[in-house]
């Protein structure tokens, strides 16, 4: 589309609107001056018909009034310059002012809405085309009353003038009227382009201003101007660019600050927008992935690193309004293990525009993990053998004859106690590595499964233990409630929740057992109202081995393993567990699984 000045754009439209305001107002004068006459001559028709009525009316009281009052009509016509008509009730004309009242027609009350009115005693009006005169004409007609009695019509009389003679008076006005609009056409027409040419002359200066603006002359200021509105805008420009200089300058401390920080770090940032293309990364994230980052930048992740695993993730960065985290493994040249923790990136408004990732490089604290899981293994392994052969030792001392067999007793006991510890250390430490191997390797078979049947079969489990100590178990569970979970892994677990529950709580204490639903979440807790943990042990009681109270746990046959057991499922099912707790008032553990209904 073609682009014009703002000049022909505005002064078209300025006189444009100005004729079509002008030509309105023309055309209701006009019908104003044409109504205005037309009841004027109207009026001056309806004064003059009393006077004729006069003149007439003393003919009707004679036998025969026809040939006076079509004399009267015809000299009342050259007087007044007017036509004068006398119609009897009957149509019949008896005087008419122009022409021989025997050779015309009826004047019936149909097409002569005029005499019909005047009939029936009211004054008619009316303008339409006369048959016998050939041309428009206005008409006005009054009834004339008999003198002994004025109730009866005896005839009406009309009196009438061309319209041609209104029209000719208008002609004169609106001859007037059009040479006035001329001169106020004239006169708006340059008023507007007067108008139209200040305007363009103001913008053009706010133009110039504003692309030294854009060229980055931030010092240049407007001139103030007389108009206000101009003055105002010249005055907003000018603290815009002052304020633009000023934060153009922090924002480019900023971000050689933040470059700085970037650059120096050992973790490495990635940032991406919503369609995966990289918007930016520092030096670590370059060299942990070994690509240039100036080549990188504006291309997608997947031309850049073709890793699903990291492709994966930033689908999940970008599709979680909560922050994520994950581990992927780059095999070339050698196998590394990265951990990022991914977030959604937000704009000034608060809208998502992308996502930032930091990678930290844990290879060798993989291998660490690695090797320590391996020792637990072989250890348990090794220590499995002589564990059972402590067992059947004991077993045949005990049915066997020794001297002392008080003390071979004692001694048998207490070998076989501990021997029983060894091998629950023993069992516990095989789960957890063949829960972590089987989660590492591959994911953990999962079944559609009901939820209050795994909690009735883990209770079973551990219900002799609450009736040695009188504890009553309550589990509240939807009998519905059904989910995609490994069943055995997940009764491992909260058998062993529960057997804690019921080990720390004083006798007759209940423990409640509880599941639900919520927002796509498997929910079940484990409550009991015991002895608590104090609150500085909470961050570390999932260890392996730690102890709250080494002594009791000891007393108690607690291997140390159950809690840590604990955690390894949930995270094997991507959940987590936590636990609420204060002294003297029991604890709650939950574990939380992200698992849709089935």
């Amino acid at each position: 589309m073609p682009k014009k000045r703002l000049l022909w754009q505005v002064f078209p439209s300025y006189l444009g609107i100005t004729l079509l305001a002008l030509l309105a107002a023309a055309l209701l004068a006009a019908s104003a001056l044409r109504s205005f006459h037309l009841q004027h001559t109207v009026a001056d028709l309806e004064s003059r018909l009393p006077l004729f009525r006069a003149q007439i009316e003393p003919y009707f009281q004679r036998d025969d009034p026809q040939s006076a009052v079509d004399a009267a009509c015809k000299r009342l016509g050259r007087i007044s310059d007017t036509r004068v008509t006398v119609i009897v009730p009957n149509g019949r004309v008896i005087g008419d002012s122009d022409e021989d009242p025997a050779r015309m027609e009826l004047h019936t009350g149909f097409g002569r809405p005029e005499i019909a009115d005047a009939l029936l005693g009211t004054t008619g009006c009316a303008v339409r085309f006369s048959e016998t005169l050939r041309r428009r004409m206005v008409y006005v007609a009054q009834p004339i009353f008999a003198k002994p009695q004025p109730t009866r019509i005896v005839a009406a009389v009309r009196a009438s003038i061309p319209l041609g003679s209104v029209r000719g008076n208008l002609r004169a006005l609106y001859g007037r009227m059009l040479l006035g609009l001329a001169v106020v056409v004239v006169v708006a027409a340059f008023a507007s382009l007067w108008v139209s040419r200040r305007l363009s002359g103001l913008l053009d200066e706010l133009r110039r201003g504003a692309e030294a603006f854009a060229r980055g002359e931030l010092q240049h200021r407007l001139p103030p101007s007389t108009v206000t509105e101009v003055a105002q805008l010249s005055e907003s420009m000018n603290t815009m660019a002052a304020q633009l200089d000023q934060r153009i300058e922090t924002i480019t401390r900023h971000r050689n600050e933040q470059q700085a920080i970037l650059s120096s770090m050992a973790e490495g940032v990635l940032a991406v927008d919503s369609e995966h293309r990289v918007v930016s990364m520092n030096a670590g994230c370059a060299h942990m992935l070994q690509i240039d980052s100036h080549r990188a930048r504006g291309r997608t992740i997947q031309e850049v690193v073709r890793n699903p695993a990291l492709q994966k993730l930033i689908d999940r960065t970008l599709a979680s309004p909560l922050p994520v985290e994950g581990d992927v493994v780059l095999r070339d040249p050698d196998t590394r293990y990265l951990q990022v923790h991914g977030a959604m990136l937000h704009d000034a408004q608060n809208q998502r525009i992308g996502a930032v990732l930091v990678l930290n490089d844990v290879t060798r604290l993989h291998r660490l993990e690695r090797m320590r899981r391996d020792f637990v293994a072989n250890v348990s392994h090794e220590l499995k053998t002589p564990i059972t052969s402590i067992k059947g030792a004991v077993e045949t001392l005990r049915d066997g004859a020794l001297a002392a067999p008080e003390d071979a007793e004692r001694f048998l006991r207490i070998i076989a106690r501990q021997s029983q510890r060894l091998n629950a250390i023993v069992d516990d430490l095989l789960n957890l590595s063949r829960i972590e191997l089987e989660a590492e390797r591959t994911a953990i078979a999962r079944h559609d499964s009901r939820i209050c049947q795994i909690l009735s079969s883990a209770l079973q489990t551990c219900q002799s233990k609450a009736d040695q100590k009188q504890i009553a178990v309550e589990i509240d569970c939807p009998q519905g409630l059904r989910a995609e979970v490994n069943g055995e892994l997940l009764e491992s677990a909260l058998v062993n929740l529960i057997d804690n529950a019921i080990k720390y709580s004083d006798p007759r204490k209940p423990v409640r057992i509880a599941a639900e639903s919520r927002a796509g979440m498997l929910e079940i807790s484990v409550a009991d109202e015991g002895s608590g943990i104090a609150e500085e042990h909470l961050d570390r009681i999932f260890e392996r081995f730690y102890r709250v109270d080494k002594a009791r746990s000891r007393q108690m046959g607690g291997t140390g393993l159950g809690l840590a057991i604990v955690k390894h499922i949930a995270k094997a099912h991507g959940g987590h567990v936590t636990v609420e707790s204060r002294l003297g008032r029991g604890s709650t553990f939950r574990i939380c699984l992200p698992v849709a209904q089935a």
